[in-house]
């Protein structure tokens, strides 16, 4: 059914394993420590500078010729909040980007990092995710910022303004860059020696556009399951993958508990690929399953062992993009990769039959405000929409400004940058397919060997979106980051782990949750009040298992005889598989473009 990547001739392979060897960790340093700890004795130890002003000395700094006239400082005061004392100053840049710097009095070692936002944004949040076990940012040790991009709350008529728009799209994060600077100079008499950039799905998006826009602001960018690929993935993918699930009488084909039984059936046909057994499919492209291998063969055979016609075909169109209906071309460049069955409860499969389901407040949220110009009318609902590419061609205009896809990184590349982009191989909300695409533009506009000295791609089996899932996703991608940029010590394997008590439901699907344990979205979530909570934030710290990822497209293995719960049982592999760039639509969208403004 999933026609996205060919077999790996043997040539292939060993070209492959022969870049990739170099850059895994050896099997007895992960026997003995976490990754991060490897990375962590990588990282320089810098001083540590005390402030040269009072703190409140910072609510006179001036913002004006970085966000216009009105743009100020609204607060400046020593709070004990966080991971130790720090100058908290918040701010507006004009006309309304809201944003938050905190500054250590006693332990700041001369880094800044600052965080991006998911969803639409409309809120500050300044806890990184992807950060598991990261020391410097445990102590305390960074200046953070933050910013809400624009406006606040989780209204998107913000969308009907050109400049909120604009803000939204790459204004807020510069800006925010420029301010945060300016105030760490002023207190502490000097610039930080090192800036850095980390964020998920939109805040992923918000790296993303970063790199590409702005290629001086950071020297090291991780981006997490990006929202890159921002009109196709809100206003397509959501909106078909709604449709494909709903009948002629309007209602849902499939429930989400019947999730579980074509999960376990992708399971017996591609768990294996990686040599071993273990409820995780670390190697998707690879699977070739088709959903009608369940279905029932005849009304008589136990409906708890199969799945209806109706229903493959649901599973099928779930599976695939949606079509142009006259010429069978794609209109997304992927769907959600075998494996990620589980986590499409409540996004676009309901809990039942009358649920509301994620995917739908998705698409009508960017439909109806954000990625047409103009916006449709009042009362616009997914109904209205037609599958072809008339449809995307009207949201080709505002690709410019809102996607994060342009793969020429020559000015971030140039200046010293260095980019690791991350994803859930079960990410129900972005399909992985997005991030591998950028990275094979990426390698094909910059060339292979350039490409591979400033950027890596790590693929989490079982992940779901930005964290939690059926596999290890509690990772530190910020450590091998600080150890690239100070030291020139480029990552190999980081070890991701999975709690003990993982996110599930009663039915085995995961909770709809971001990265911290909260949900995803403004405000704490990027779904309707109505739509439930499958499931509770991981609380437990015991670990289940450990699992080494290497940089794409190297896989890890089992070696067939140690503990596969332990990250040293597993080595480096290759794929049996590589990623093709489908033909779609949008292929130009992955090709150099000029940004637009607004």
């Amino acid at each position: 059914m999933l026609n996205l990547s060919r077999p790996l001739r043997p040539a292939q392979i060993i070209a492959m394993l022969s870049i990739a060897l170099p850059l895994w960790l050896p099997l007895q340093a992960l026997a003995q420590s976490s990754g991060t700890d490897i990375a962590a004795a990588q990282v320089p130890v810098l001083a540590v500078v005390k402030p040269a002003r009072a703190c409140t000395d910072l609510a006179t700094v001036a913002l004006d010729d970085i966000g216009g006239a009105g743009s100020r400082i609204t607060e400046a005061a020593v709070t004990s909040d966080g991971a130790a004392p720090a100058c908290a100053v918040k701010g507006m840049l004009a006309p309304s980007i809201g944003f938050e710097v905190r500054l250590p009095t006693e332990t700041w070692t001369q880094r800044y990092l600052q965080v991006g936002c998911g969803g639409l944004c409309g809120n500050i949040r300044l806890t990184p995710g992807a950060a598991e076990g990261c020391l410097p940012l445990q102590a305390g040790d960074f200046v953070v910022g933050s910013t809400d991009m624009g406006h606040q709350g989780r209204d998107a008529s913000f969308g009907d303004d050109p400049q909120k728009r604009a803000d939204f799209a790459h204004r807020a994060q510069h800006l925010t860059a420029l301010t945060a600077k300016r105030l760490i100079a002023a207190f502490y008499g000097r610039p930080q020696a090192y800036a850095y950039f980390t964020g998920c799905s939109d805040g992923g998006r918000e790296a993303l556009v970063e790199a590409q826009r702005y290629p001086n602001d950071f020297n090291g960018i991780v981006a997490g399951a990006a929202a890159m690929n921002f009109q196709v993935q809100n206003a397509l993918f959501h909106a078909w993958q709604v449709r494909a699930n709903t009948g002629p009488d309007g209602r849902a084909i499939l429930l989400a508990g019947r999730l579980q039984l074509l999960h376990a059936a992708v399971l017996q046909a591609c768990d294996g690929l990686d040599g071993i057994a273990d409820g995780l499919v670390s190697d998707p492209l690879a699977c070739r399953f088709d959903p009608a291998r369940i279905q029932c063969a005849s009304e008589s055979q136990d409906p708890n062992t199969c799945l209806t016609a109706s229903e493959v075909a649901a599973a099928r169109k779930l599976y695939d993009d949606p079509r142009d209906p006259a010429t069978g071309e794609r209109l997304t460049v992927g769907g959600p990769l075998p494996g990620s069955e589980l986590a499409w409860a409540g996004v676009y499969v309901p809990v039942g039959p009358d649920q509301p389901v994620f995917g739908r407040f998705i698409a009508l949220e960017a439909l109806r405000n954000m990625v047409f110009t103009p916006n449709p009318p009042a009362g616009f609902v997914l109904d209205d929409l037609v599958f072809d590419r008339a449809l995307f061609e009207r949201l080709r205009p505002l690709h410019p400004l809102y996607d994060a896809t342009n793969p020429d990184l020559s000015p971030f590349a140039a200046a010293g940058g260095k980019l690791i982009l991350w994803h859930g191989l079960a990410d129900p909300h972005i399909s992985p397919v997005n991030t591998i695409a950028y990275l094979t533009a990426l390698q094909a506009q910059m060339g292979k060997e350039h490409a591979a000295a400033f950027s890596r791609l790590y693929l989490f089996p079982g992940m779901y979106h930005c964290s939690g899932g059926v596999g290890p996703s509690q990772v530190d991608l910020l450590t091998p980051m600080l150890a690239w940029v100070e030291a020139g010590t480029p990552p190999g394997a980081v070890i991701a782990r999975q709690p003990e008590r993982n996110v599930a439901s009663d039915f085995g699907a995961p909770g709809l949750w971001g990265p911290g344990g909260r949900p995803a979205g403004p405000s704490g979530a990027d779904r309707p009040e109505a739509v439930p909570r499958a499931g509770a934030p991981i609380s437990s710290t015991a670990i289940l298992r450990t699992r080494p990822t290497y940089p794409y497209p190297v896989i890890a293995t089992y070696d067939g005889g140690g503990d596969p719960n332990r990250a040293e049982s597993f080595g480096p592999g290759a794929s049996a598989a590589t990623f093709t760039m489908p033909a779609w639509t949008g292929a130009d969208f992955y090709r150099p473009y000029a940004p637009r403004e607004r």
